[in-house]
């Protein structure tokens, strides 16, 4: 015995000082398998406390219930890989919101959105996406039951739950189900199931707070949380709590930071410089320019010609160039000549992180009823405000998707009339007429005023711009859990959550204020900051849009031994669920009269019923399978029967082998199936070469610009369907040491995508760029006419003005339409790892160390026509969520050493190299993903210099030190060494400045400091 205890001594520090100098040198963050219950029996006691309401099978009390399986069982190494983040785990890691404590595991990949995420379409929400399958394919849960989805569509299609809207201040742990599950919840469970799981009872008074900030004084961070209970449930049977959390976290600007995450100006780095604001005279700045032009209609500001009205074009600042803050550059060519005011707008106004504001409540009952029965009310409300801050918006802006291309402002853009008056109608011979001040052509063409009108180039720097979300979530539920007879258990459970959502848009245009205000001249654009309130608001008025969705679900099951085989008793379980969705999520843009402005929206309302079944059957003590199957069926006619079997078998006590097939399926999204929902999305594209030398006189209209996709819902759309295979293994060693790895196989058909040949449409209609034609239109009519040969649904809808520069180019192709299909397959598959391990070394000092990481083997997509497209390793798919790639590696290793009162916990986060190519991105042709497809090109037209994104690993570390077991004191230092994020010029999502903030944020942070205490009585 101490011959063993010796080895294990040395074993233990062995691996002590591996794990610290990992630790010290930044290396993989908390996650673990389910935990033994030899190793922590309070975390694996408190696992069965807190889903015993959510299941009905009756258990000892060492038997804990793991999400994938309705059965209790005593060892919590299942047949399927579940991993468990514990309340214990979040604490050390020093989270403070559900969204970082579930995006931390590595199984989260290609899709995640984080909270860093400012632009798109559900920019201020947070999802999940397991095993690289998207966010609409993977399941959230609380307490075992639905919540309902955010009202905003990722992508705006891909549904999914907020997880900033899930309070934190109650969460017992969080177990996260890495394997499809549709046989036992339903839809979109294809890449696995995230199960928040909510304390059963407290008792006493629990809380804490903290604050802290940036080593560079932004980004301050608060928080503050309380849980008040009584009630003893063993004794007394009943327990009520309630409590609530605030969560403040500051906004962060990217002027805060150094170079090169505050600019697009990368020539230092030996990049291009995509800053047209210091160099360019037709760049939109907040100090407008203007040139002279014609005006065909007068009490009409977009009638302005296309050409100018001298050549070279000549340019005036309306700023006097005195006051220009950042000083002049000039323009002295065959086309323009011209001095401006110098501008890097993304120094100015880009952000990092937004400012973010949550407080929520929650409270819970538990009660017994008698021998055999027990249940539980709980409630919750979460408020989170997202307070984003964008660029000014431009005065010319592309028209919104649906509208008239008559009313694209791009090009020819905006005019300034030579006469205004109080009617702003028929100005040139209104009796109140006068010469317009904003217009420096006014005096000289006062005798021809068509001839006088001035072109501006402007963005509103006096009106806020940027967004606003008010996030509310109510969710209520209860069920009743029991036994009758001498071997039926049940289990009836009911939930109902609302989202509510206020979205409140700053700083666009809205097109007839916008003209009422250049021809009554109520506007002054030579001296933004004299504008009152209420001109700015007239123009530019705020935009609210209330969207909401709600989700009701009553579930109930029995389950009951049937007989024993030489493995224990064989279980049989059945059940049935109701669901009732409903989404309204309401356009911004209703009217179409806000050019640049989103028009996506959403609808639907859809009921299903659905039955399930599963079958515990222990054929040997070494030798167990789980069979369960489950029915759905929609009221919009989709039905589908999803299976699933899995094994475990455990020749040797140390060592188990275990398995699981499944089918599954995804229901289309409402953004999808209803055809009353749509949306175009806006990508960072950069025209071809042949494009660019055609516009070689104007850098800013051949430079990286925001294209289209307009999809329409459409009701035929059916589901997409998987396959999934995983096959692994458990090496339990010792007590204290274990190990797993499995491997994953997901196949998904018929996939739901958005324009699958959209790349090919935009390179056909800029294939023609080199052709010589009488007109811009002319041009453009060529481009459509090959755009509408790629494929049925593919059309032009908005063409961007020609090019006054040069009148018979090809004009830019501003928004594409293309259909919603059912298309092609993807595979995924990848290795999936943990390891877990206790070592005490004496009763006052012990080692806790848990590692979990993932690698994406294979992300490809097979589009019925063209190339493979292969995503693992690289930025694509980009235009997936945020953009953020499909890394191979992700893992995390938390280090905990616990020394009498004083414990030290490093928690080291990696993201492992991605190549910068998108194999869904026109860079990529026939799916080439070499270097020469790199999505961002040197300033030589090379790509070797930013092919890759390098591998990103940080280190948070918290000191915690325990006065007595009511009171706690707490340091955290995030990123100690002040990790830098790896440089990628993201010119698909200008918003995350030359990063991925997926996955590298923490390095756009920099060093952080807090500090708090908690309390317990």
């Amino acid at each position: 015995m101490k011959k063993i205890q010796m080895a294990r001594l040395r074993t233990g520090a062995a691996l002590s000082a591996l794990a610290l100098a990992g630790a010290c040198l930044a290396t993989p963050a908390f996650a673990q398998e389910t935990p033994a219950a030899e190793t922590a029996p309070e975390t694996a006691t408190a696992a069965a406390q807190q889903a015993a309401p959510q299941e009905g099978d009756q258990a000892t009390e060492n038997d804990v219930v793991v999400t994938g399986t309705i059965f209790r069982q005593a060892d919590p190494h299942t047949a399927l890989p579940v991993t468990v983040v514990t309340a214990e785990n979040i604490e050390r890691a020093g989270v403070t919101n559900v969204s970082d404590a579930i995006r931390a595991v590595s199984a989260d990949g290609a899709g995640s959105i984080g909270n860093g995420f400012t632009s798109g379409f559900s920019a201020g929400g947070s999802a999940v996406s397991l095993r690289n399958l998207g966010v609409s394919s993977t399941l959230v849960l609380v307490d075992g039951l639905r919540s309902t989805n955010f009202p905003l569509s990722d992508d705006g299609h891909n549904s999914y739950v907020d997880l900033n809207s899930i309070p934190l201040v109650n969460v017992a742990q969080v177990q996260v189900l890495k394997d499809g599950a549709s046989s036992l919840y339903g839809a979109d469970a294809i890449g696995g199931v995230i199960n928040i799981i909510t304390r059963k009872e407290m008792t006493g008074i629990e809380g804490g707070f903290e604050g802290g900030a940036t080593e560079k004084g932004d980004g301050q961070k608060y928080r503050a949380h309380l849980l008040v209970g009584f009630g003893d449930y063993e004794a007394q049977g009943f327990n009520f709590y309630i409590g609530g959390d605030y969560d403040y976290g500051g906004r962060i600007s990217v002027a805060q930071r150094s170079f090169p995450f505050n600019t697009l100006d990368l020539r230092a780095l030996g990049g291009v410089d995509n800053n047209r604001a210091d160099d360019t005279l037709t760049s939109a700045t907040t100090d407008a320019i203007v040139t002279r032009v014609t005006q065909t209609d007068l009490n009409n500001p977009l009638a302005g010609s296309v050409s100018n009205a001298t050549t070279p074009a000549i340019f005036n600042s309306l700023t006097p160039l005195a006051n220009c803050r950042f000083g002049t550059y000039s323009e002295n060519t065959a086309s323009r000549v011209g001095t401006a005011c110098k501008h890097d707008l993304t120094t100015e106004y880009a952000q990092i992180l937004p400012l973010q504001e949550r407080y929520d409540g929650v409270a819970r009952a538990s009660f017994r009823l008698g021998d055999n029965v027990e249940g539980y009310v709980a409630g919750s409300y979460a408020n989170n405000r997202v307070a984003i801050i964008n660029a000014p918006r431009p005065i010319r802006q592309t028209q919104a998707f649906g509208g008239a291309t008559t009313t694209s402002t791009t090009n020819p853009g905006i005019v300034l009339p030579v006469y205004i008056c109080s009617a702003g109608v028929n100005c040139a011979t209104a009796a109140d007429r006068r010469l317009n001040p904003n217009n420096p052509y006014a005096a000289a063409y006062a005798n021809d005023p068509a001839a006088g009108a001035a072109r501006i180039y402007y963005a509103f720097g006096d009106v806020r711009s940027g967004s606003e979300r008010t996030n509310e979530v109510y969710r209520l539920s209860g069920g009743l859990s029991g036994r009758f007879g001498d071997s039926w258990d049940w289990n009836v459970q009911a939930a109902y959550s609302r989202d509510d959502l206020r979205l409140t848009t700053y700083g666009y245009a809205n097109l007839a204020g916008l003209v009422r205000a250049i021809n009554t001249g109520s506007y002054n654009f030579v001296n933004p900051a004299a504008n009152s309130e209420e001109v700015r608001k007239a123009v530019a008025p705020d935009i609210t849009a209330l969207s909401n969705s709600s989700e009701f679900t009553v579930d109930a099951s029995v389950s009951r031994s049937l007989f024993t085989l030489p493995g224990g008793e064989v279980k049989l379980a059945v059940g049935g669920q109701y669901r009732k969705e409903k989404l309204t999520n309401n356009s911004t843009n209703p009217n179409l009269d806000v050019p640049g402005l989103t028009t996506a929206q959403a609808y639907g309302n859809r009921s299903v019923w659905a039955g399930f079944f599963e079958a515990d059957v222990p054929v040997l003590d070494s030798l167990n399978f789980d069979l369960s199957g489950r029915y759905d069926h929609y009221s919009t006619g989709i039905g589908r029967f999803s299976p699933k079997v899995t094994a475990k078998f455990q020749p040797i006590e140390q060592l188990a082998i275990r398995g699981s097939y499944s089918k599954g399926f995804r229901a289309p999204t409402f953004a999808e199936a209803d055809p009353r929902s749509s949306f175009s999305g806006f990508v960072g594209f950069t025209p071809n070469a042949a494009f660019q030398t055609a516009h070689a006189a104007n850098a800013s209209y051949s430079a990286p610009y925001s294209l289209g996709r307009g999809y329409v819902g459409n009701p035929d759309i059916q589901p997409e369907t998987s396959r999934s295979l995983t096959l692994g293994a458990i090496f339990e060693p010792t007590p204290w040491l274990s190990f797993t790895a499995d491997y994953f196989n997901v196949k998904k058909s018929n996939l739901i995508v958005t324009g699958p040949q959209t790349n090919d449409a935009v390179n056909a209609y800029y294939s023609v760029a080199n052709q010589t034609f009488a007109s811009a239109d002319a041009a453009s009519a060529a481009g459509c006419a090959k755009v509408a040969a790629v494929a049925p649904g593919y059309s032009c809808q908005v063409i961007d003005g020609a090019d006054p520069f040069a009148l018979n180019a090809l004009p830019r192709l501003l928004v594409l339409n293309a259909p919603y299909v059912n298309t092609a397959y993807s595979l995924v598959s990848g290795l999936e790892f943990t390891a877990d391990a206790r070592v005490r070394f004496s009763d006052d000092f012990k080692w806790e160390t848990r590692i979990d990481a993932q690698t994406t083997l294979k992300y490809d997509l097979h589009p019925r026509t063209g190339a493979v497209q292969h995503y693992a390793g690289t930025v694509g798919p980009e235009d997936l969520s945020s953009g953020g790639g499909t890394p191979r590696w992700r893992a995390n290793w938390q280090n905990t050493f616990t020394a009498g009162p004083l414990e030290l916990t490093a928690t080291t986060y990696y993201v492992g190299k991605i190549k910068a190519v998108a194999a869904d991105q026109s860079s990529s042709v026939n799916g080439d993903i070499s270097c020469k497809a790199a999505i961002y090109k040197d300033a030589t037209g090379g790509t070797d210099k930013f092919c890759y994104v390098n591998s990103f690993i940080y280190t948070d570390v918290n000191v915690t030190l325990r006065v007595n077991d009511q009171f706690s004191f707490f340091g955290i230092i995030g990123n100690i060494t002040n990790s830098h994020a790896p440089v990628f010029p993201n010119i698909a999502y200008a918003g995350q400045v030359n990063t991925l903030t997926s996955w590298h944020s923490a390095g756009l942070v920099g060093r952080t400091f807090r500090a708090g205490a908690n309390f317990s009585f």
